[in-house]
């Protein structure tokens, strides 16, 4: 309760407005900025991809340059489906998780201004945002950003041993808040618990990699011979200890104190997984770097989704599932084995610092870099640090651009598109297994 109360706290002292939300085909949102911070150049990376501690996020020598310009973000009419009521929602989502009965949620097509992502230097920014969750301004590892907000508003800071905080960034008429999610710090306060939700939220198997793994699972659903207990998981996935459940309350309280803001929900590895899972379930615009599948999430959590009928497919999307209905935009390069689920097994890095990201299908759909291709890159674990991401893949200058569009003309960002035929797990059989009397780890 205390990082809510303080990011009330905080965000009590910022002047609410009211803003119609204009209709444009590209709107900019001005934001202002009384500082920027500079840093150096590109950190160095360790040599030996298997040893993930070296992965550090931070920056080193940040100095701060005042900076009195201003620049706008490009946003574009955006469709969401949304919950007609988010308290039905709950309701419904919690009697099947608990009861696995199903109840009826009414839906409706709402247009808002979401961010532009097929704007390079939005989409750079929003990524920039997605890093500076993991520091404070002024701090190592906090990225240069163009002026382009008034001011951000930190939570779940006061806490050093919490895991979920990042920063709210307002724009300069406080028309739309952008909540910037954390993700995995691999050394810290927060490892413990950011640890915790990996292993639980993108696992096959409560991080059940083989027999050797017995003592570092998170929950007790394996049932042998490949086989996991779903109602056990289901029990798992109700924890305070779950980030997203936090998440739920924070954004709560965020949009009862701004209730006419366009809010965007962005973040890097897990902490893009918490804003795709957190905007599909308020139905707001979320963009997601880097990130592991959470589709299997979104279902143990019984996320209601936006039924795939003919009313809601007239934009002849090819999908056929409900889940690229979701309001969610991932960014990732193919050359980072986490988003892909590729990071597995007992050998693989992941797994030798105790992290089981076993999954690889998203909801929404997925913007993809061909780094193999056009950067020459090997897969490798290295690649997943935000700030690779940002330097030399979205802000990278491609010779003949990323792909090539359907008039011949060449993109700076590839063209977003729903995962298809995707599936998690496919060695796993999930069912009612064990007793409902079995303890959770």
């Amino acid at each position: 309760m205390r990082r809510i109360v303080s990011l009330l706290t905080i965000l009590l002292t910022a002047i609410c407005s009211s803003v119609a939300i204009p209709q444009l085909p590209r709107t900019p949102i001005s934001f202002r900025l009384q500082h920027e911070y500079t840093g150096p150049g590109p950190q160095a990376l360790p040599e030996d991809p298997s040893d993930l501690r070296q992965l550090v996020l931070d920056r080193q020598d940040i100095g701060i340059v005042p900076s009195p310009a201003a620049f706008a973000l490009q946003a574009r009419p955006t469709t969401v489906y949304r919950p007609r009521s988010p308290v039905d929602y709950q309701h419904a989502r919690l009697r099947s998780l608990h009861a696995q009965e199903s109840e009826p949620v009414e839906w409706e097509e709402v247009q808002v201004l979401g961010p532009d992502v097929e704007d390079k230097h939005t989409l750079s920014q929003l990524a920039r945002m997605s890093g500076d969750a993991y520091a404070l301004p002024g701090r190592k590892n906090w990225y240069d950003i163009d002026p382009a907000w008034n001011t951000s508003f930190p939570f779940g800071w006061e806490d050093t041993a919490d895991g979920f905080r990042g920063h709210v960034f307002l724009s300069a008429d406080n028309s739309t808040a952008i909540l910037s999610i954390k993700g995995t710090t691999l050394q810290g306060p927060t490892s413990k618990k950011d640890k915790f939700n990996d292993n639980l939220l993108f696992s096959c198997c409560c991080a059940r990699v083989d027999f050797t793994w017995i003592f570092h699972t998170v929950c007790k659903c394996y049932a042998g011979r490949w086989r996991c207990d779903n109602t056990c998981l289901t029990d798992a996935l109700v924890q305070d200890s779950l980030f997203y459940n936090v998440g739920v309350n924070l954004i709560n309280n965020l949009t009862a104190l701004y209730p006419h803001a366009n809010v965007w929900l962005v973040g890097h590895s897990l902490g893009g997984a918490l804003a795709s899972l957190l905007g599909t379930t308020f139905g707001f615009p979320a963009v997601a770097f880097e990130s592991p599948g959470e589709r299997l999430a979104a279902q143990r959590l019984h996320l209601p989704m936006p039924p795939s009928s003919s009313s809601l497919s007239s934009s002849g999307d090819p999908a056929a599932n409900p889940y690229a209905f979701a309001p969610v935009t991932h960014v990732y390069h193919n050359a980072d084995p986490i988003p892909q689920g590729a990071c597995t097994g007992v050998g693989s890095p992941c797994a030798q610092a105790g992290y089981a990201l076993e999954t690889r299908c998203h909801l929404g759909k997925a913007i993809v870099y061909d780094s193999v291709g056009k950067l020459g890159w090997r897969v490798d674990i290295r690649k997943h640090v935000i700030k690779e991401v940002i330097t030399n893949v979205i802000e990278a200058e491609v010779e003949d651009g990323w792909e090539e569009d359907v008039d011949g003309t060449w993109r700076d960002v590839p063209v977003a598109r729903a995962e298809e035929d995707c599936i998690d797990c496919y060695k796993w059989e999930f069912g009612d297994f064990k007793d409902r009397d079995d303890d959770l780890a």
